[in-house]
């Protein structure tokens, strides 16, 4: 790999998370150029060479955030034993979501909002692989593998369970009188959400 290449995706990476620190604390339309550049320690015009606009900026950030949810889910198959998958999901989701309690607040922000700049993403990316998860999910039902659910609901469950932990975070935390989630409770919130899905799709927790 040349140097002028690792530059170039050094650089990107800088300015990508320097853009989710940004529109995290301000927003699409509280955060400006001017910041990320000050945060990533470079020229504003660095920025518009990589991404143009803010706009576009934006979008990449928010398609990033959403592809990085979903990759565990992608290499599954009909042969694979769905308790596995799932749980390893669900466990994944929820890793991300309290590593990351930014990104999935800028993602729920934007969707709340009317997801005018992801819109493209949803329907042209993400609807796609919903639909082939979808499939996967029924196969595993044709096969006996599962019980019958409703595969868009149960998607939309690890979806939200996983993600209320980062969105609601403050909220959570004051509750539990905890300044930030400790490893216990990484593996309790795990366990209980996946038992219960589990348990709901007629299946068991895989073991250890």
């Amino acid at each position: 790999m040349s140097k002028r290449k690792i530059n170039r995706e050094e650089v990107s990476s800088r300015i990508l998370h320097a853009a989710e620190h940004e529109f995290g604390l301000y927003g699409y339309k509280g955060a400006s150029l001017q910041n990320i550049a000050k945060r990533a320690g470079l020229p504003k015009a660095n920025i518009v060479y990589y991404f143009v606009s803010k706009e576009n900026l934006y979008k990449v950030v928010l398609n990033q955030i959403a592809s990085s949810w979903n990759d565990v889910f992608d290499k599954a198959t009909i042969d694979d034993d769905p308790a596995v998958v799932l749980d390893n999901f669900i466990r994944t989701k929820l890793a991300q979501s309290i590593a990351k309690p930014r990104s999935s607040r800028i993602f729920a922000m934007e969707v709340i909002q009317g997801a005018a700049h992801i819109s493209e993403y949803l329907r042209e990316e993400l609807r796609p692989w919903l639909q082939d998860r979808i499939n996967l999910i029924e196969s595993w039902i044709a096969k006996g593998k599962m019980k019958a659910v409703d595969p868009t609901s149960l998607i939309f469950m690890i979806w939200a369970t996983t993600q209320h932990y980062a969105d609601f975070e403050s909220q959570i935390l004051t509750l539990l009188d905890q300044e930030h989630y400790a490893e216990s409770d990484m593996t309790r919130i795990g366990d209980t959400i996946s038992q219960t899905i589990l348990g709901g799709c007629g299946l068991s927790m895989p073991s250890a």
